[in-house]
């Protein structure tokens, strides 16, 4: 997830003439007129008719003899067997095992009976409750959005040809909006069908362990058995769901479904896919992003053994060969020639100075915050205390390289990968090569890593094995190599941020106000959680030849790290300790003061340190969570940082799988110091400067933290996302810790070339 971590879905923010910002959201266009269309020129019979179409096709396609489905969402077989069909790719994030939990608890099915299946991509399986609740997010207005028939918005849905998977959406959207309430619906429909077989109220029947029970009279019927009729019945659109009381499965430290397969190595991701005949190729595009090939001799390449054709594209050049090694040698040997598309002038240095002028010079393209910033400044004398923060373009550094196989036979392209959108990419590649959607075929796969890379808005290997698999008349797997993976990535944005603020008389905050340069993707996710009279956040558009792309926890990371370690600077100028700065201006009893008194509470925040070990701490909310992290570290001989000891606490309202939750928010720990302490994709000439682990490196297993204690605060909040809110805090957290340790503030990173300065 997600920046929006969905391409199809935006939020778009008016930035204001007068010089209080305010903030305004809306809904993207091309959905709002896709609307508008369904509803004129369908009308409302036109538009169930394509959702009860869509459902029949959904049945068609997973629904065998003996079986029977519900809403595409699930079905159960006459042996009890419940299966339920997650819209969401599970790679890692350990999401196909919570929604089933959620499904799977509101049914009162047994879980020994439950299987999860990736759902096919196909949009009839487009994700309704994902769209409802994200269109409720950007227009601010969830229940109007609520309330529109699910037919219009099942026809809205899928006219965006949306699958996704980002954006912490899955358990907090699909899972409450849809499994849950589907589970609750199918179970009511099992009673209604099991009172009217065993003649009694339904009021008198109970529900466990997949039967529908009697008590008074000791008779049950179990959930196959009654399936058919269920099946043929009209489901409720507004179940009541359990109360956190009733709760089998939620809440529950449940082992999860993918693992298994994963430790054995039966599992098959994209990069490990085979089929009769298939050829395996690999690419090298420009050096340069933006510049295109000029020619290349192919001739090297074909005298390799087992090199078969070199295929020529417009930014790249392909070898296919009978294996990878054979195709990587056959690239080894080409010397192609590309231009530089007018971008051999840019480079780091220079992107930072450009950023620079434009914060200086350069108009805001979007504004946030409330209240008279200026006059708050003025007011203040010229005591204004400020900093200045850059953060470097981040690859997404996933462990398995991009890998696509596609075969194009009898009019029809068939492709086999993980992405983040089967539908997307089914749509990318049909428009890549001039084919209608429903002649292309993608099945899903499991993915080593994602992180954002593998949307296909961004995902650029989809048009190359399309195009590939036109030229060839065998099955073909493109693998991008490691160096190609890292010099072409679509990265979190190199960004840059001026801090200023001024403090009353009594020490607090009186004026904020955030300047930053990115790419054209502002405000995202990214909110202002104290309590401030008068704010103002002002983001400044600035492209390069690069592009910017969603990373975990998209914008909240660089915000997370340029406002927490903004605030630590606040708090060291008005002498008072961190946590307890942070604390006064946040609203007494809030979730946010809960969660940051339990994180220093379990730290032990204020107790002595051995010399040398500085204690930091951090809070961001983003995906509807609350994150408190501190970190306790200290300075190895070399200059770089040792992390001691990691400590969260978070409030997601309901952690589902507590087990996975723990794992989720640690392994983002993990990602976010090893971008703050490492990580950082430099330009030279236009062109990427790093190519491997060797010169871009991500945290080994002896440099993490020995101690990450992980807790949750569980609160009637809406539920939270959980896969990327662990990331923000800890480049702050990390970066306030050395400054306790050292004296030195950290306001550039990676951390590791502050060490080399």
């Amino acid at each position: 997830m997600a920046d929006n971590p969905n391409p199809n879905l935006e939020e778009i923010e008016a930035a204001p003439t007068d010089t209080t910002p305010v903030k305004k959201k809306g809904i993207k266009r091309r959905i709002f007129l896709a609307g508008a269309a369904l509803l004129v020129g369908g009308g409302v019979f036109g538009l169930y008719w394509a959702d009860n179409a869509a459902k029949s096709r959904a049945r068609a396609l997973t629904t065998g003899e003996g079986e029977h489905n519900f809403l595409t969402w699930m079905k159960i077989a006459e042996d009890d067997t419940v299966t339920v069909f997650s819209p969401h790719i599970d790679f890692g994030q350990g999401t196909h095992t919570a929604l089933g939990q959620m499904l799977a608890d509101e049914l009162d099915a047994d879980w020994a009976k439950v299987k999860v299946e990736q759902a096919p991509s196909d949009v009839a399986f487009s994700n309704t409750a994902l769209v409802e609740k994200f269109l409720g997010e950007m227009t601010g207005y969830p229940g109007l959005i609520a309330a529109l028939p699910a037919a219009v918005m099942g026809a809205l849905t899928r006219s965006q040809k949306i699958q996704i998977t980002g954006g912490s959406s899955a358990v907090r959207f699909t899972g409450q909006g849809g499994m849950r309430v589907v589970g609750a619906a199918v179970r009511l429909a099992l009673i209604e069908e099991a009172a009217d077989r065993l003649g009694v109220p339904a009021s008198e029947l109970t529900t466990a362990d997949s039967k529908v029970i009697h008590a008074a009279s000791g008779r049950s019927l179990r959930y196959g058995e009654l399936a058919a009729g269920a099946a043929e019945r009209s489901l409720r659109s507004d179940p009541v769901l359990k109360s956190r009381k009733d709760y089998r499965l939620i809440g529950k430290p449940v082992t999860r479904r993918d693992i298994p397969a994963k430790v054995d190595g039966s599992a098959v991701y994209g990069i490990d896919f085979t089929l009769p005949d298939m050829r395996v190729a690999t690419i090298a595009a420009a050096p340069v992003r933006g510049g295109k090939l000029i020619s290349v001799d192919e001739a090297p390449a074909l005298a390799v053994p087992g090199v078969e054709k070199v295929v020529k594209l417009d930014d790249a050049v392909i070898v296919v060969a009978k294996g990878y090694w054979q195709a990587s040698k056959g690239l080894a040997a080409l010397s192609p020639k590309f231009s530089d598309g007018g971008h051999g002038a840019m480079s780091t240095p220079a992107i930072y100075a450009a950023q620079d002028r434009l914060r200086e010079t350069g108009k805001p393209d979007n504004t946030a915050g409330e209240g008279d910033v200026a006059a708050a400044f003025k007011a203040a004398g010229g005591k204004v205390i400020s900093a200045d923060y850059r953060v470097p373009f981040l690859h997404h550094a996933m462990m398995e390289p991009f890998a696509l196989t596609a075969h194009f036979k009898s009019g029809k392209l068939e492709m086999w990968g993980g992405l983040q959108d089967p539908i997307g990419a089914r749509d990318r590649a049909a428009k890549a090569v001039g084919m209608d959607m429903e002649d292309v075929i993608f099945h899903p796969m499991i993915m080593g890593g994602g992180f954002g890379r593998r949307f296909p808005g961004v995902a650029e290997i989809i048009d190359q094995a399309a195009q590939l698999a036109r030229q060839v008349p065998y099955p073909v797997k493109l693998v991008w190599s490691r160096e190609e993976d890292l010099r072409h990535g679509t990265y979190r944005p190199q960004s840059s941020a001026r801090l200023a603020a001024t403090l009353d008389d009594k020490g607090r905050i009186a004026a904020w106000q955030s300047d930053y340069v990115q790419g054209d993707n502002a405000e995202g996710e990214v909110g202002f959680i104290y309590d401030v009279p008068a704010t103002s956040r002002r983001h400044f558009a600035y492209t390069t030849n690069q592009i910017d792309g969603p990373w975990r926890s998209v914008n909240s990371t660089q915000h997370g790290f340029y406002n927490e370690s903004f605030i630590d600077e606040l708090a060291h100028a008005a002498g008072e300790d961190p946590y307890r700065f942070r604390r006064k201006h946040l609203p007494d009893g809030s979730r946010h003061q809960k969660v940051l008194d339990e994180v220093a509470r379990r730290s032990g925040w204020g107790t002595p340190l051995p010399a040398g070990v500085g204690r930091g701490i951090a809070i961001v909310e983003s995906f509807g969570t609350i994150v408190a992290e501190v970190i306790e570290a200290t300075v190895k001989d070399d200059g770089t940082p040792k992390v001691l000891k990691a400590f969260a606490v978070v409030d997601c309202g309901t952690t589902v799988n507590p087990l996975n939750a723990e794992a989720q928010i640690a392994g983002g720990i993990i990602m976010g110091l090893s971008a703050t302490i490492g990580e950082a994709i430099t330009l030279d000439q236009g062109a990427v400067v790093e190519s491997n682990f060797t010169d871009y490196p991500i945290l080994r297993l002896a440099d993490a933290p020995p101690l990450i204690d992980v807790h949750f605060i569980e609160s009637d909040a809406p539920m939270g996302g959980i896969g990327e809110p662990g990331v923000p805090p800890a480049s702050a957290a990390l970066a306030n810790a050395l400054f306790m340790a050292t004296g030195k503030r950290i306001r550039t990173l990676p951390l590791r070339q502050q060490a080399k300065a």
